[in-house]
């Protein structure tokens, strides 16, 4: 089924907006304008789309608008969009007024007049990093605005799907940077050093949950030259961990019982809960660092690591726990803070890929270009809702939420 011809661009006014009447001489004016704001989460250095991609999409028809500074935090200046093609606006009120579609890296939120949600022109479209399950009124408040949005988060894992995969490509700069934060705050050596006053031991690192943070994590602690374990449910994993030169530690489940059809592992049962942090515990009296990855998709993250658990480990002793986003994969994490508990420290960065803003958005703009690319066709968007891309990253079109288990958590808060 295909519904096409719903973002069209209607109401624009050249006359009366600078940004869109050089936008209009590009060879996109007959076409899809797509429109660039700066990020407005704190903190945020990222940006949805960089030079390059904005000539990716010149060439292709669109019309490119960019907020003038919205690549500054990823080092990309507004020259630069010019130059590939892009035209830049002032502001965001001209530049939401005219845009066709937005592309974001942090979803909107609503709350108030100003923001994000309400300045999205009623009818047109956005294309965010959204975690619609966790924001079910943020959702529902781009519903009522008739907004047809698409969850950059809710990425089906198909093979045809990888260039679009945004998940897995800040998973990987986050999986690099928390080996690297672990080493920075660790006051040890990661690698054995021989040194005239004796041999210094490698360091030992765990870590827990083998995605694609953590396998980038256990790359990168392994080149660092520390000893690597990794656990993790699924045992499709233990070659992967192999391949990277760490032991793997099994729990001893069967992949139906550890992973759902999309790859990812399941909440495993009480019983079998308790049997994962026995085989946790045994390991942290000998662990210098543990780097902790473990989420369930549209649920809390598991507490693997208990406060009794995190007394096991040596005064000096790191945790990254790279879950404290969806609250932590260890109970004495505090989210967005780095804190002391019994001598050890608990590192639990909410927005590891900012950090690295050049790169991240280099990865980002691919994956949302492609995803834009994918969903726009003759100048137009047009869903084909039996494709599996479209379907499984459209939270809402035509006024409704079209995400399940998003709809059905937002009607059940509404009828609370």
């Amino acid at each position: 089924m295909y519904l096409t011809g719903f973002l069209s661009g209607r109401g624009r006014n050249p006359l009366v907006n600078p940004c869109i009447m050089a936008a209009s001489d590009s060879n996109g004016a007959s076409g899809m304008t797509v429109g660039v704001p700066k990020e407005t989460a704190p903190a945020e250095r990222r940006v949805a789309l960089t030079p390059e991609g904005a000539k990716a999409l010149a060439s292709q028809g669109f019309s490119v608008l960019i907020e003038s500074g919205a690549g500054e935090g990823s080092l990309y200046s507004d020259r630069e969009y010019e130059e590939a093609g892009a035209k830049i606006c002032p502001g965001p009120g001209e530049l939401y007024s005219q845009a066709d579609i937005i592309l974001k890296v942090v979803g909107p939120e609503d709350g108030h007049p100003d923001s994000d949600v309400q300045r999205l022109r009623e009818g047109s479209g956005l294309i965010a990093l959204m975690f619609p399950h966790a924001n079910v009124d943020t959702a529902g408040a781009l519903a009522k605005r008739n907004i047809t949005s698409f969850a950059m988060d809710l990425m089906p894992r198909i093979t045809r799907a990888q260039t679009m995969d945004a998940i897995s490509s800040m998973s990987t700069i986050a999986g690099y940077r928390a080996a690297l934060l672990a080493a920075s705050a660790l006051p040890k050596f990661f690698p054995m050093l021989m040194t005239a006053a004796g041999t210094l031991a490698p360091a030992r690192v765990l870590v827990i949950g083998a995605g694609v943070a953590g396998l980038q994590a256990i790359a990168t602690c392994r080149k660092l030259g520390a000893i690597v374990e990794a656990f993790d449910v699924r045992p499709a994993v233990k070659e992967q961990v192999q391949s990277l030169g760490a032991k793997f530690v099994d729990l001893g489940l069967s992949g139906e019982e550890a992973e759902d059809a999309g790859g990812y592992a399941k909440e495993v049962s009480g019983t079998t809960h308790s049997k994962e942090l026995e085989i946790i515990a045994s390991r942290l009296p000998k662990c210098d660092v543990v780097i902790t990855t473990a989420l369930i998709p549209g649920k809390h993250a598991p507490v693997l690591i208990t406060k009794e658990m995190v007394k096991l480990m040596a005064r000096g002793s790191v945790i990254v726990d790279l879950a404290a986003v969806n609250g932590g994969n260890c109970e004495a994490t505090k989210p967005g803070e780095t804190t002391q508990f019994e001598g050890v420290k608990i590192i639990a960065p909410l927005d590891l890929p900012s950090e690295m803003a050049v790169h991240a958005s280099k990865m980002y703009s691919k994956n949302i270009t492609e995803l834009l690319l994918h969903l726009v066709k003759d100048g137009k968007l047009a869903l084909d809702m039996d494709d599996e891309i479209t379907h499984g990253t459209l939270v809402t079109h035509d006024g409704r939420i079209m995400h399940e288990p998003t709809r059905l958590k937002y009607e059940r808060t509404k009828q609370s």
